[in-house]
């Protein structure tokens, strides 16, 4: 019991936590200093450019290689959050394994190697919990939020008014996905450009009709790397401003850009503003799924969100011991 706490209360005192994000592009260690009704504050991160969606052979399995480099890095993830002092070490993973046919033996894989079991999450609930994030981020003042996210393998919606969306969804449409399977040349031609755009859309439209149904949106919200890279090239503020400079992506600016994106090589998109090399190749693809989403919700603009899926497992978890 903390020390002026009343007796018999649950008092939970400041503790330090550590969150495995198995992407289908990176594999992320967040560590936080963490207390229930409070911001985590980010102690230290880690990440390897893994790209687990490219290690996939044409039945959608995960090769050996990838596999095995999962489990060292989760290995080296163990090792930085003991070194940082963590309690408490979460790790979870999503459509990259959640979709491959060999997903449960490779996560058994990285139990015996490291002896850390990754949850499997479901693309309603990183839906959920994204939404739970931006939520907390932006606030009640923020009224009905619609959140977008692009991941690597997935594209996930949640829109509503209270820290639980009225609507989740989840599409096969990640920035290396799409790039994946329409995106392959270097560039790719304007013809499979134009194909890619129109599949993406077929699909998101497929999708829409619960997040539509839930009315006009008073914020809307985009969180992720993605996110963050499109609106940057769009002109927003670069990373070195700090995570609580506003930024946002705007539609038409998007628009403007995506032609020039679609005639770049890899090599030349990593020259743009907030494009690392390893994110070169499928920022076109994001940019075809960000505008496809915005366009066909009627949004002018994402808001971008710092906070995430990962805080929103944090956030979760806290809850759930205060």
């Amino acid at each position: 019991m903390h020390a002026g706490s009343p007796p018999g209360s649950d008092y939970v005192g400041p503790m330090r936590l550590g969150v495995i994000d198995v992407g289908s592009n990176t594999v992320h260690l967040l560590v936080v200093d963490a207390h229930p009704g409070a911001q985590p504050l980010p102690a230290s991160k880690h990440k390897i450019d893994l790209r687990l969606s490219e290690h996939v052979d044409d039945a959608g399995r995960i090769a050996d290689e990838g596999r095995d480099r999962l489990a060292d890095f989760v290995a080296e993830c163990q090792e930085v959050a003991q070194d940082q002092g963590v309690e408490d070490l979460r790790g979870f993973v999503t459509s990259a394994v959640r979709e491959a046919p060999n997903g449960q033996a490779v996560l058994e894989h990285v139990i015996e190697r490291t002896g850390v079991a990754l949850d499997i999450l479901s693309g309603e609930e990183e839906a959920r919990l994204t939404f739970l994030a931006a939520r907390r981020w932006f606030g009640w003042s923020a009224g009905t939020l619609l959140v977008a996210d692009i991941g690597g393998g997935s594209l996930e919606l949640a829109v509503g008014m209270d820290e639980e969306p009225d609507a989740a969804v989840s599409m096969p449409l990640g920035a290396g996905r799409v790039t994946r399977d329409l995106l392959r040349g270097d560039p790719p031609s304007p013809d499979d450009v134009k194909e890619a755009r129109r599949r993406v859309r077929a699909a998101i439209g497929k999708e829409l009709r619960p997040i539509a149904k839930a009315g006009t949106p008073d914020r809307a919200v985009g969180t992720s790397k993605t996110m963050r890279s499109l609106a940057r090239i769009c002109g927003a503020a670069p990373s070195s401003e700090g995570m609580y400079a506003p930024r946002a992506l705007p539609r038409d600016e998007l628009s403007k850009r995506l032609p020039d994106i679609a005639a770049m090589t890899a090599d030349q998109r990593a020259g743009l503003p907030g494009v690392s090399p390893a994110r070169a190749r499928q920022i076109l693809a994001g940019a075809i799924v960000a505008e496809a989403t915005m366009d066909l919700l009627g949004l002018d603009q994402l808001e971008i969100c710092p906070w995430a899926l990962r805080e929103g497992i944090l956030l979760r978890h806290l809850d759930r011991m205060g």
